[in-house]
């Protein structure tokens, strides 16, 4: 046997491991990187947060990333470059934090990777016949485990979809074996650049439980806070969205699209909800003279009516549920009031309430799915019918 399976066995057999989880989103913001030490695996798993911090990028990693986000044309050598460089700076990153925290690289088992979305390419928005859901991350796993140090598992996106799954949203897998309770139904409604959620029933039953994008979270707001207000790159506490009013024509064309009348389960991103599908919602409502404050305001509300669009579809199948909250969106107020004013019978909190903070929830949730690849498998977890197939993910990377 080889070495590096021989310690993958060891890893599998310990009663827990120590994973750092990778979450790097579509606002650019910075990595966000959680240690946790995780015992067991299933429904049985039990994860403790140790540590947690978002390292900030600079503004060369973001006109980096921006030159090749979600553009059909690129200098494919610019794409192929950036995939080693940011592996690279994503190690580095985990071995700065480790140091911070005073913790030796040896002492961690494994570190997941979520790497950094460029395109998502659902065969919905695509619409080509010949071919099927793709999305792709780039910072190679290999590159960052070398960087670290430590044995990395990266790409997890590939395998939903190979199995017929959009390769999107993925926190359905983390969110049933953590966050399920028997004596309440939950939803975990994550608003990054994207907004997802996750329904889990209190019977536990994986045939009732279904996730989806919905649409816009953070994405349209930020990339309009970056265009017009050049020294920031979010709207802090909802300053500027505060300081305007909605304007109800922008709203409704901003509503006008066919990705919302879709059934759900159903996966996008900044590839539809950008800039230019905002101008093109100005041009149609006749509205290119709003002040920026009234713009953000109206961005504002398109994403909460969006989210709660999506959850009222699923009434049907929603019981009275406590809803649990996290990503950038939770901490943006006028979001949040948004939300709470339309679901006024919903109970709602952060994932803080659950033990995870709610800006670390994705890195954990792909610490989970780590754990799950490398010494899970008892637990069959599948319900096709709402495009979540039992898959496990994850492509391991050795640093030797």
């Amino acid at each position: 046997m080889h070495s590096h399976i021989r310690k993958l066995h060891q890893l599998a057999d310990n009663s827990s491991r120590l994973i750092i989880g990778l979450m790097s989103g579509t606002s650019l913001d910075g990595l966000d990187i959680a240690l946790c030490r995780i015992t067991g695996a299933g429904t049985t798993s039990r994860i403790e947060l140790l540590e947690f911090t978002t390292t900030d990028y600079d503004e060369i990693y973001r006109q980096r990333i921006r030159s090749v986000f979600s553009r059909r044309e690129v200098d494919l050598q610019q794409v192929c470059l950036l995939n080693p460089w940011i592996g690279r700076l994503h190690g580095q990153m985990v071995k700065d934090a480790l140091k911070r925290w005073r913790i030796p690289a040896e002492e961690v088992d494994l570190v997941a990777s979520h790497g950094q979305t460029i395109f998502h390419a659902p065969r919905s928005q695509h619409g080509l016949d010949d071919y099927p859901n793709g999305t792709l991350q780039i910072g190679d796993g290999d590159h960052l485990a070398c960087q670290a140090g430590i044995i990395t598992l990266s790409d997890f996106r590939q395998k939903h979809i190979a199995a017929g799954g959009e390769g999107a949203p993925l926190a359905v897998y983390g969110d049933y074996l953590i966050f399920s309770s028997q004596s309440q139904n939950r939803v975990l409604l994550n608003m990054g650049g994207i907004a997802n959620f996750t329904y889990l029933p209190a019977s536990m039953q994986a045939g009732e439980v279904f996730s989806s994008d919905v649409g816009p979270g953070n994405t349209l707001m930020d990339a309009f806070v970056q265009q017009q207000f050049p020294s920031l790159t979010y709207d802090r506490d909802a300053a500027i969205a505060r300081a305007g009013r909605t304007n109800l024509p922008l709203l409704e064309a901003l509503k006008d699209h066919a990705f919302f009348a879709r059934k759900l389960p159903k996966t996008t991103g900044p590839e539809l909800f950008n800039l230019d599908y905002l101008h093109q919602a100005q041009r149609r409502s006749h509205t290119q003279a709003l002040t920026d404050q009234d713009v953000m305001a109206t961005l504002n509300r398109f994403s909460a009516d969006t989210i709660v669009g999506a959850l009222r579809q699923c009434e049907g199948k929603l019981q009275d549920y406590h809803l649990y909250a996290s990503g950038g969106g939770w901490h943006n107020p006028l979001l949040m009031d948004n939300i709470r004013e339309q679901l006024p019978e919903v109970r709602i909190h952060s994932t803080e309430d659950l033990g995870i903070h709610p800006d670390a929830k994705e890195a954990v949730l792909f610490a989970v799915l780590a754990n799950e690849c490398v010494a899970g498998g008892q637990v069959s977890f599948s319900n096709p019918a709402e495009g979540i197939p039992n898959v496990t993910m994850g492509k391991v990377s050795f640093y030797d």
